[in-house]
């Protein structure tokens, strides 16, 4: 179990694993019952990225089974099963089902995680061929991208979906996800300066 702590009451610090600049581990007991008695024993883990200091407790009491980086990391990825979710019913129409039979349902089911997983591992591989990180990959352009693999493979064109959606011909398929640019910050300020103009950089 790993979550955001956002709260620091009834804490008692029982040891510290590691303690620097970035990143401070510790066995805590969180809480007290009754006549002062801890609640539960704990790892604090507070890790500080540029000003601000991300705090997450977890039951894994063992630094060597989770490290820090790792517990900070998994938090950070806990909302991946919903995505999945959504893929899954917007783009492979799990949200209808085809049958009322529960044979036909579970099927359906099935048959629709399993291509999931192919998606899945496909666009993995694309990532690797390209060097680049899997959340650079758009599963829903690989998906609406087989329609073209499929055609050049019967053309004799292609036969290998990584290779071809790798080439730099078919960069058009929308495969790679653009960077985003940042969201410039707003000037709330009572008297806001003007933007600056082309002349004004010379």
């Amino acid at each position: 179990m790993i979550t955001r702590l956002k709260a620091k009451a009834s804490i008692k610090v029982l040891k510290v694993f590691t303690y620097d600049y970035s990143v401070k581990d510790q066995l805590i007991q969180l809480g007290t019952g009754r006549g002062g008695a801890p609640i539960l024993s704990l790892r604090l883990i507070e890790i500080k990225v540029g000003k601000t200091v991300y705090s997450y407790i977890t039951s894994v009491i063992d630094p060597n089974i989770l490290p820090p980086y790792i517990v900070a990391d998994l938090y950070r990825r806990r909302w991946r099963i919903e995505e999945a979710f959504h893929t899954v019913k917007r783009l492979l129409a799990l949200s209808y089902l085809w049958t009322g039979s529960i044979n036909g349902i579970k099927l359906q089911v099935w048959a629709t995680w399993l291509f999931y997983a192919v998606l899945v591992d496909l666009g993995d591989a694309i990532a690797d061929e390209l060097s680049l990180p899997f959340d650079r990959i758009s599963l829903e352009m690989v998906y609406r991208g087989l329609y073209h693999f499929s055609v050049a493979y019967d053309k004799g064109k292609a036969t290998d979906p990584v290779k071809y959606f790798a080439a730099k011909e078919n960069h058009d398929l929308g495969v790679v996800k653009a960077l985003r640019k940042p969201v410039p910050k707003l000037d709330l300020s009572p008297f806001p300066l003007p933007p600056l103009t082309n002349a004004q950089f010379s």
